[in-house]
Parts: C-alpha cells; structure tokens; sequence
C-alpha cells in the first residue's frame, strides 16, 4: 500500500461556532462552572485533589448547555436546571475519565489525562467516584422519576462503551450497529439534559418528546463529528490525543463507510491494514479526495442528523431559546462542514 500525502483539515473552533448558542446564558453557564467546581469538596480530602484535575479542565459543556436551553424553552432557567447541568456533565466527565484509559490517551483539554498523570488503577476508581456523585446529586430532586431518567442514561453511556469495545476490530460491524452504539453512548446523555431540562418546568409529553428527541440526534450527529476530527483533526489545535479510535479498532463511520463501498480486492487491503493496526495509512486513505468520498460522506450523514434534530423543533413555540437550540444545530453543522476539504 502506497503512502498517502497528508492534508492538514482547515479549524473550526467548537467555542467560536457555539459563541452564539450561549448569547443570554452566559451568568448560568458561569454558574454552573462554580457547581461543578464545588463538587471536589464533597469528597474525602485525600482525593480532593484528584477530582480538582478532573473537573477543573473548562470542556465545552454541551450537556449543561443542552440542558439549559430546554429550560429556557419551556419556561425559564431555574436553580434545578443548573443542578441537571453540573449531573449531566459529572456524568460526562466520568466517561472521558474511562475511555482516556481505553485509548490510552495521554493529552485531553490541551492537559495530561488522569491515567497520563496517575495511571490507569487511580483513573478507574476516580471514574467511578464521578459516576457516583452524579448519581448522588440526582435522588435531591422531589420527581423520584428525573433521577431514574438520569441512572437509565448513565446505564445507556456504559453499555454503548461496552458495546463499542466488544466490536472492535468487527469488519462485518453494519452501519446501523454504528449508528445504534453512537445512540446508547453519547445520543442518550444529551437526550436526557433536553428531556429533563423540560420535564423540571412541568412541559406537557409531547413538548419533552420533541426536546429529547433533538437531543438524541444532536448527540449522535455530535458523535458523528468527533469521529471525523479523531480521522482528520491537529492534536495541536484540538488539544487532545487523536488517532485513538483506529488505533484501537473503533469502527467509526468513516472506516465503515469506507469499507462498504470499496471494491472487493480494495476492500480485502484496507481491512488487512486494519487488523494490522496501520492506522496511520487508514487515516491517510480517509483524508484523500479520491478514496470514495468516506469521509464526505460521513459529514453528510451527521448533517442529516442535524437537519432531522432541528425538524422535531418545529413544532415547538418560538423563542430565544429555540432559537438557539436551532443555533446549535448549525454551529454543529458549521463543525462538520470542516472535514469537506
């Protein structure tokens, strides 16, 4: 196999193309910062330190923000809707805390990882104290219902995971599993912040449905994203470890793609180098105009994800907040629009 040229993908910073979103939220964003920032002192202080690092690494906070602009949907940010914000996030944070370990990732957030720092016995308990503390905040609201919602998404993150880690290395793993994986490990985290963040203002069923599903499909095409930056991304600009989900095997949308449409005797190669672990000349293969279109195509996948999202909006009344949920359909589309060169 030839040695591809590599092509550098143009940026588009996730915190420029939000800006927008966040107009008008900005003293409940902050305040929700400060929460999750007090969350390190509700454990033991010979691990206080340790869930400092963790937390303490300003990410974009998309669940938070998911969950807020629900609220202000359907009545108004309330304190309970920046509790749902920093739940939402721990259980996020628990989540990279693990999958840093999978990967064996080494630089998130432009920092060490926890495993980098500590190793991996530390991080996976620190994961855990993270599940759990969420899990925790989540039985103060009175509606015993919300923290069941909150435990059965946190189940769907982990089983994703599992589920992702269990098919690597699978070449018959179909399109539909992907999008089903991708769905349970990061669609149904945003589902819940939008679904609650309706439910707490007393919205009526079919109002939460919309909202949940928007949150679902804009999870998903979120994920869509992130597996084309981990393709085509600059760890300089980006600030983390990328290349990890070829290098371990992770079928992403791409690779799939790419393997679903390739000739037979292509095909037979490229899943050679991929079991071979080359993921070096996958990566090379995917960024190049001429291989099919893999990763063009998976930008118009996660585009449609974003256009479906925006759709369950619709009937939903008019807004500054709708206006922004909207909003951040387009800045994630603006986000994927990148990998098109």
């Amino acid at each position: 196999m030839e040695v591809f040229a590599q092509s550098r993908a143009p940026v588009a910073s996730p915190d420029r193309a939000l800006a927008r979103v966040t107009v008008g939220l900005q003293t409940e964003l902050e305040e929700v910062e400060k929460r999750i920032a007090q969350q390190a002192t509700a454990f033991d202080p010979a691990i206080e330190g340790y869930v400092t690092y963790a937390i303490g690494s300003r990410g974009k906070r998309l669940r938070p923000l998911m969950a807020l602009l629900s609220g202000g949907a359907t009545g108004g940010v309330t304190s309970l809707h920046l509790d749902l914000a920093v739940i939402v996030e721990l259980i996020h944070i628990a989540t990279l805390v693990h999958d840093d370990i999978i990967d064996e990732a080494e630089r998130r957030r432009a920092q060490p990882t926890v495993n980098a720092r500590w190793g991996n016995s530390l991080s996976v308990l620190l994961g855990d104290c993270l599940f759990a503390q969420a899990l925790n905040l989540s039985t103060n609201f009175d509606n015993a219902e919300i923290s069941r919602t909150i435990a059965r998404a946190a189940r769907q993150v982990c089983s994703g995971e599992i589920i992702q880690t269990q098919r690597r290395f699978d070449l018959h793993l179909g399109i539909e599993d992907y999008l089903r994986i991708i769905e349970m490990k990061t669609g149904s985290l945003f589902a819940a912040a939008a679904e609650l963040g309706a439910v707490l203002n007393g919205a009526d069923p079919e109002t939460v449905r919309g909202l949940k599903d928007f949150g679902r499909k804009i999870g998903s095409a979120y994920q869509i994203y992130d597996d084309c930056l981990d393709i085509a991304g600059n760890e300089t600009d980006i600030g983390k470890t990328l290349g990890t989900d070829l290098r371990k095997g992770k079928m992403t949308l791409p690779v799939l793609t790419l393997l679903s449409s390739a000739p037979s005797a292509e095909r037979e190669k490229y899943c050679e180098l991929i079991l071979e672990e080359k993921s070096s000349a996958i990566a090379k293969l995917l960024k190049m105009e001429a291989s099919n279109g893999a990763l063009k195509a998976s930008v118009d996948a996660g585009e449609d994800l974003v256009r479906e999202a925006q759709r369950e909006l619709e009937v939903l009344p008019a807004s500054q907040s709708i206006d922004s949920l909207f909003q951040f359909g387009d800045a994630l589309r603006e986000l994927l629009d990148q990998f098109r060169a």
